[in-house]
């Protein structure tokens, strides 16, 4: 069994903080990520966060690798009409993705099969491929028109996972927040993480 592969993608809700923890534990499981970004999530994170990430799919894969002590290879970044990427086809794409955050109206492209994008072609791979995709909304309240899409698509399989922390485990931080929901998410993933205990664990 070869390295596991995992396709990260964030599209423009608010939440850049969740992607951006998820990618540096994904980093330090030893995961290689196929990672995607959206010109509105490029706004979000220089809003949400003091980061500033360089636009194009080169400079910013140098950028992820060197910030989060990647292997040389570990992150490969795609541009948004990179339909040659290897997430573009069932052949190619890893067994997992996560879109985080998603964005409401990305949640109604991938209902829709719209494929406008090649964030929006992943996920809907996933879909077809039967594989496990994750989508973390951050939107409040929820439209009719979001838990209707949210509906379809967990009747096609894909897991919601909304950027919903709990406060079971004593939050001291907006940190401890953050890893309450990289933690979930990594679970979903089937890969080991250390930021929360689970139900009934020390």
């Amino acid at each position: 069994m070869g390295t596991k592969r995992v396709t990260l993608a964030m599209t423009g809700a608010s939440g850049a903080q969740y992607a951006l923890r998820l990618l540096e534990c994904l980093v330090k499981a030893e995961v290689e990520v196929f990672f995607m970004i959206s010109q509105a999530a490029q706004l979000v994170v220089a809003t949400e966060t003091k980061l500033t990430l360089p636009p194009k799919p080169q400079a910013l894969e140098i950028f992820l690798t060197e910030r989060y002590g990647a292997r040389p290879g570990q992150i490969r970044v795609f541009g948004k009409q990179d339909w040659m990427a290897p997430v573009a086809s069932g052949s190619g794409a890893p067994s997992a993705m996560v879109v985080c955050p998603c964005s409401t109206g990305s949640l109604s492209a991938i209902a829709t099969g719209a494929s406008n994008n090649l964030i929006e072609r992943a996920a809907d791979v996933a879909l077809k491929e039967r594989r496990k995709l994750i989508l973390v909304p951050r939107e409040a309240p929820y439209s009719t028109v979001h838990l209707e899409n949210m509906l379809k698509l967990s009747q096609m399989g894909a897991v919601i996972l909304p950027a919903s922390p709990g406060f079971y485990h004593q939050p001291a931080s907006v940190e401890d927040l953050i890893d309450f929901v990289v933690a979930r998410i990594l679970n979903q993933l089937d890969i080991p993480q250390e930021l929360l205990a689970r139900w009934g664990e020390e």
